[in-house]
């Protein structure tokens, strides 16, 4: 698999306030990795940042490198929020995938990141 594009970030034009910020993506796609069909859904990232903001158009890239990659809607949601979390160190995250049905069944995959509590095994 080739890199992940880098996430580009710019400073919080106000720091000193607790606002969220929230991302959409609904054309996200991504590979099963048992069946190597397309999986259509859409993610979206909520956070509170600190003292850096995700730059958009860097974003747009970052996703759209999942579209050939083989990887289960759990590992890459919180694959996500580690990446994200760790690019910007944001007061809190929050990111939601939501999958379009496959076999009559839907799945939304929702894990957290906040900073005064040190999740599991993060790169921080």
């Amino acid at each position: 698999m080739s890199e992940k594009p880098r996430l580009e970030l710019f400073d919080n034009p106000c720091p000193a306030r607790n606002y969220r910020i929230t991302i959409r993506c609904p054309e996200f796609t991504s590979m099963c990795p048992r069946t190597g069909q397309p999986d259509f859904g859409e993610i979206i990232i909520e956070y509170c940042p600190d003292r850096r903001c995700i730059e958009l158009k860097s974003l747009k890239f970052y996703m759209q490198s999942y579209r050939n990659r083989g990887i289960f809607y759990e590992a890459l949601t919180n694959e996500i929020l580690d990446d994200l979390s760790s690019a910007c160190r944001p007061r809190w995250m929050k990111v939601t995938s939501q999958f379009t049905p496959r076999g009559g069944i839907t799945t939304e995959v929702v894990a957290e990141y906040n900073k005064k509590k040190s999740k599991r095994g993060s790169k921080r």
